[in-house]
């Protein structure tokens, strides 16, 4: 039987801390770093078009992905809808859901024939809907069915295939269990892999509780990458900033940040400078915002309402003086029919520099 959320929560005092990382220092930075060395994770509802440019504007080098989209979406569904994309997002990769190796193969070259930098698997998705479907994390108990839709993959695809994972799946022994799957999609030719730290428990907790409640075990990860040495392991899971990430590179190839990329999307700006060191696409926040303006016009005439790109920048100017009218602004604002680019002009001039920023200037 699964552990149940409240159990979960009790023992995630005691253990969360055993699981963080355990490498100091800072990484050197490599001359050719690895194409995974900082990524933005696939997240549903979250990592669409609008929200990946907005990236890019804070870093160049950041790989950044796409939601999951499952096979048959794209089979039968609308895919200029699906897998259209601005040119200025790449390195972009996409993420995909199925089991199927013929459906997955198929997915996979109508993506690279798009231009896409990466096809990912989606190996650890916990949800209902990836259940119903038996792929997303259920996969980790068919660790050969993965392989061969890595095989089918790479075959049809000539893009970096990459896999999703965690550690396992409800009473799964993490050391088995990804030593097993990362064996078979090794002998398949995978590029890399990127491990979330944590177990999921397919029944007795939400895909919310699956981020969070699960006791992380960074160590399992750095275990993985010591056995497979030639292998570019990339970890996810628990990590909030880019001193954290960096605190990783130490013993790994890249790094994975989801919500906290997402949630403080400014702290993306130290991505080049400290991950790469190469200077940051703008100067700030504001800068990234002004430079976003040009792409606001063109989605608006091509139909989209305001509030589907300011919706991914709530999460700006943290702590500072007028973030919160900043917030508000955009909430009240954007959502009205024909809401254009001077709601979010009006939504800056309402955030003022920090205190200390004015006396230095």
């Amino acid at each position: 039987m699964p552990l149940k959320a409240e159990k979960y929560a009790a023992i995630r005092i005691m253990t969360e801390a055993a699981g963080q990382p355990q490498t100091q220092g800072t990484p050197t930075i490599p001359a050719n770093p690895s194409p995974w060395r900082f990524c933005v994770a696939p997240m549903i509802d979250w990592s669409d078009r609008e929200c990946r440019f907005f990236h890019r504007l804070l870093s160049r080098r950041a790989r950044l992905y796409t939601e999951m989209i499952t096979t048959g979406a794209i089979i039968h569904g609308d895919r200029a809808r699906l897998l259209g994309y601005s040119r200025q997002e790449h390195p972009v990769a996409i993420q995909l859901g199925g089991n199927d190796p013929a459906a997955l193969a198929q997915c996979a070259r109508v993506c690279a024939d798009l231009g896409y930098d990466e096809v990912n698997l989606n190996v650890g998705c916990p949800s209902d809907r990836v259940q119903d479907g038996a792929f997303g994390a259920c996969l980790m108990r068919q660790p050969e069915l993965v392989g061969d839709c890595v095989a089918a993959m790479k075959a049809a695809a000539p893009i970096p295939v990459t896999v999703k994972c965690r550690i396992g799946v409800d009473d799964q022994d993490p050391e088995v269990a990804l030593e097993e799957l990362t064996r078979a999609v090794v002998a398949a030719g995978v590029d890399a892999l990127i491990v979330h730290a944590r177990k999921a428990w397919l029944q007795g907790l939400s895909p919310k509780e699956n981020r969070d409640i699960p006791p992380l075990d960074y160590d399992r990860v750095h275990r993985l990458k010591q056995a497979w040495p030639d292998l570019p392991v990339i970890i996810n899971g628990g990590l909030v900033s880019i001193d954290a990430a960096k605190t990783q590179l130490t013993a790994l190839d890249g790094v994975m940040l989801g919500r906290a990329a997402y949630q403080n999307p400014g702290q993306l700006l130290q991505v080049d400078p400290e991950l790469f060191g190469e200077a940051a696409p703008v100067a700030g926040e504001r800068d990234a915002l002004e430079a976003l303006l040009p792409y606001i016009d063109e989605r608006l005439q091509a139909g989209l309402r305001l509030s589907q790109i300011t919706r991914h920048l709530l999460g700006l100017f943290p702590g500072q003086p007028g973030a919160r009218a900043f917030r508000r602004h955009l909430a009240t604002h954007a959502t009205r029919l024909g809401a254009d680019r001077q709601v979010l002009i009006d939504a800056m001039n309402m955030v003022r520099p920090f205190p200390e920023r004015v006396a230095a200037q």
